[in-house]
């Protein structure tokens, strides 16, 4: 029996065998089919054109978001402008278009670039100065308005990409103002040889041909503000409010300004402090009235808008005043509309403009030379404002200008040195 058994097991095994294989054969069959399908739909994707996926071309067309060239251009605030579309109510510098400079012509398409230090093209400093000689020159030499191109600056961050912007105008020359663009100037000089670099309060060595610094005694016109505060004050205490000690012009124009009093009437107390900022005129105006309580009746402002704030808050206060490297009444006093114009007595002047006009001059006349270009009181280049509608005595406006003829003629020296700005023994 066991034997039957076992037959039949067999049998049983034997007879299920062709259903199994042919369901295998089935499963089988319809895997290889759905396989064959995906091929298909994977081989035909890239050719229909309706297809919502992705395709990556061996050369890809243009990204419409890609930026284009005027995309490319420098962030707003930053782009150069020229002279017709700047919103600035500044007039070129006059009684520069005289004698030969009258004859001078600039060739067709002559370009002049400007880039301020931080501030503005009017914000009453060196930079509005240099933008009247560059203006001037290009009223005496015939220079287009859309050929005068300018960048100002609002941030010290700002100014490689600035000298940058005004490259792009290709100019013939471009102007930097300030001590503090003195390296990005020599960096951009030196990449640049065929345009010739016009630094405002920058020294050049000579050595790059086409960099010409424009220095100016200091000096000479903190000491004319000094003596000016020594022979106006009553109080026998007289203050000054300077920019950052590092930039060698604030020195001069500090130790100057101590000079000058000093050799009016060496009695005078000198006040002075070095502020951090050009650009803050709360902080000029919180040094202003700390010396006013400290018994200043005249106050020097030699720090840029910190020092027009400076002398501002001691006008208002009724403290004489003395301005600086422009004349101070046309600006932060709004040639007298503002209040405390009757408070200036003067500014202490560097003719910022002069320095340029006669700069772009030399390069149309192919007479630039590399090295500094000083401006002083012996060629005018320093002086002392007007006295506009202070109530300065006769007396004092005799000595004033006695001191600025000895310090023109030699007679007198300043007692600082020049270059440093230290005082000397």
């Amino acid at each position: 029996m066991p034997g039957k058994r076992q037959a039949r097991r067999d049998k049983g095994s034997v007879m299920r065998s062709p259903r199994l294989l042919m369901l295998l054969a089935m499963v089988l069959g319809l895997m290889l089919l759905l396989a064959a399908c995906g091929e298909d739909e994977v081989a035909d994707e890239p050719e229909d054109p309706d297809d919502d996926e992705e395709v990556v071309d061996d050369e890809p067309e243009d990204d419409p978001e890609e930026p284009d060239e005027e995309e490319d251009a420098p962030e707003d605030g930053d782009e150069p402008e020229d002279a017709a579309d700047l919103d600035a109510d500044v007039e070129a510098a006059g009684g520069l278009c005289e004698g030969d400079a009258a004859d001078v012509e600039a060739p067709d398409g002559y370009t002049v670039g400007l880039v301020t230090d931080i501030g503005n093209v009017d914000d009453g400093t060196f930079n509005q100065y240099a933008y009247e000689g560059q203006l001037a020159a290009a009223e005496c030499f015939g220079i287009d308005d859309e050929n005068i191109v300018v960048v100002e600056t609002q941030s010290e961050a700002d100014y490689d990409r600035n000298i940058s912007s005004v490259l792009a105008a290709e100019p013939d020359a471009v102007i930097t103002v300030g001590f503090l663009l003195q390296d990005a100037t020599e960096e951009y000089a030196q990449e640049n040889p065929d345009v010739n670099f016009i630094g405002v309060d920058q020294f050049s060595e000579g050595e790059i041909e086409n960099f010409v610094g424009l220095q100016f005694r200091e000096d000479q016109g903190g000491f004319l503000a000094g003596a000016m505060a020594a022979l106006m004050t009553e109080s026998n205490v007289v203050a000054a409010v300077g920019g950052p000690e590092e930039v060698p012009a604030i020195p001069r124009f500090l130790n100057g300004y101590a000079q000058g009093a000093a050799h009016v009437d060496e009695g005078v107390n000198v006040l002075d402090i070095y502020l951090t900022s050009f650009n803050d005129p709360a902080e000029g105006r919180s040094a202003a009235e700390q010396f006013l309580g400290e018994g200043a009746d005249v106050l020097f402002g030699a720090a840029g808008v910190t020092g027009s704030g400076a002398i501002q808050a001691a006008a208002e206060s009724d403290a004489w005043v003395i301005g600086v490297d422009q004349d101070e009444y046309y600006t932060t006093f709004g040639e007298g509309d503002v209040t405390g114009a009757d408070r200036i007595v003067t500014s202490a002047v560097k003719r910022v403009d002069v320095g340029v006009f006669e700069q772009i001059r030399a390069d149309i006349e192919d007479t630039f030379e590399p090295g500094n270009f000083t401006l002083d009181a012996e060629n005018e280049g320093i002086t002392y404002a007007p006295f506009h509608d202070a109530d300065v005595p006769d007396d004092v406006a005799d000595q004033i200008e006695e001191v600025r003829e000895g310090l023109a003629d030699g007679s007198i020296d300043t007692g600082v040195d020049p270059a440093t700005g230290e005082l000397l023994e």
